[in-house]
């Protein structure tokens, strides 16, 4: 079994439907179900003996102690997190929270756990801390790619929690012993995002004709991938990945925020009703810090273990489009009063 944290929320779920769909090992599940993370991402799941779902948070010590000692898990896959830039300006403290106590407290427990294991499983036994390339802070137009060995430096509350997080990683390696690895991913997208991330924001508000607001100049840039290559790539790197290792996980596909909203307005176009969508784009004022470009080198894991994202950015923002138009329900469901309280939060005054 493999123990998976903070599986309801969108990279998390993905990870778990695509293991359980390439793997029969069963997974346990913990999230602590915040508004990103829901039980519907994980439906198809809902009678398969091989999903074990525990309500819980990897700071709650006596709970992991528990769930280890019972399940007996031969990898730890860590996606519990506070995710989103937005939110981390505006409320700092739950991200210190999760990303660093919260990954610190799941360190030391799984540690104590597995220092306690026969021999050959110890060196079995794996802990994959799945994080951003946010870390390694921003980029100039002409700067080379991120590498593994760039040098961190975060400049928002969430990528420096992420940061504390992976130094937390790292050092649980080097000073214990346990068997980490770390990826750093850029933006993923895809099916089960919720709806505060860029692309799922602009489908859902074009879907309803409201404006599409777009920071700045809107020539930002980033590296977009698609979920479901992530994913692929986690279970490479956790099935071969060398112990204490890092590797960059990246879509090939820079972008600039702009020419993302303005491709998903034409993809809408040939499935939605006719509307100009493009009409609806509004700029609006810049974020705090806004980090003007990330960019990922995959040479590592391409060299190592052969990975290569499947999908385009045109291929899997198509995917993309069609699985929202094709899921109005878990729309509605996941646009309740906390989003749209997140959305007053983030633009009414940007929009003024």
């Amino acid at each position: 079994m493999i123990f998976v944290t903070g599986g309801a929320g969108f990279i998390g779920a993905n990870f778990v439907l695509d293991w359980l769909a390439q793997v029969d090992e069963p997974v346990l599940n913990l999230d602590k179900l915040t508004y990103a993370g829901n039980l519907g991402n994980l439906s198809p799941l809902r009678n398969d003996p091989r999903h074990v779902f525990v309500r819980g948070d990897i700071g709650d010590r006596k709970l992991l102690q528990r769930l280890l000692a019972l399940h007996r898990p031969r990898a730890i896959v860590n996606f519990a997190a506070e995710s989103h830039v937005d939110r981390s300006i505006h409320g700092p403290a739950e991200f210190i929270d999760t990303n660093v106590v919260g990954t610190f407290t799941l360190l030391d427990a799984v540690r104590a756990h597995w220092s306690e294991l026969a021999l050959a499983e110890r060196e079995a036994f794996r802990f994959l801390h799945v994080s951003t390339d946010e870390v390694y802070g921003s980029l100039a137009p002409d700067d080379p790619a991120f590498k593994e060995s760039t040098g961190y430096a975060p400049n928002s509350p969430y990528s420096a929690s992420k940061a504390a997080s992976d130094h937390l990683v790292r050092a649980y390696h080097h000073t214990y012993g346990l068997p980490t690895l770390t990826t750093h991913c850029s933006n993923n997208y895809g099916p089960l995002q919720f709806p505060e991330k860029l692309i799922p924001l602009m489908i859902v508000n074009a879907l309803a004709g409201k404006p599409l607001p777009v920071y700045g100049d809107g020539r930002n840039v980033r590296d977009w991938l698609y979920v479901g290559d992530h994913c692929a790539a986690l279970r490479m790197v956790l099935a071969k990945g060398r112990v204490g290792q890092t590797y960059n996980i990246g879509g090939n596909a820079e972008r600039a925020n702009i020419d993302v909203v303005q491709t998903i307005c034409r993809v809408l176009g040939k499935h939605a009703a006719a509307r100009d969508y493009g009409s609806l784009v509004t700029f609006v004022q810049d974020r705090p810090g806004h980090d003007r470009r990330y960019a990922i080198d995959a040479t590592k894991i391409r060299t190592e273990f052969g990975w290569l994202p499947a999908e385009t950015f045109e291929s899997g923002l198509a995917r993309t489009v069609k699985w929202y138009l094709d899921h109005s329900e878990w729309l509605r469901a996941v646009t309740s009063k906390e989003y749209q309280n997140w959305i007053s939060l983030n633009y009414a005054e940007a929009e003024a």
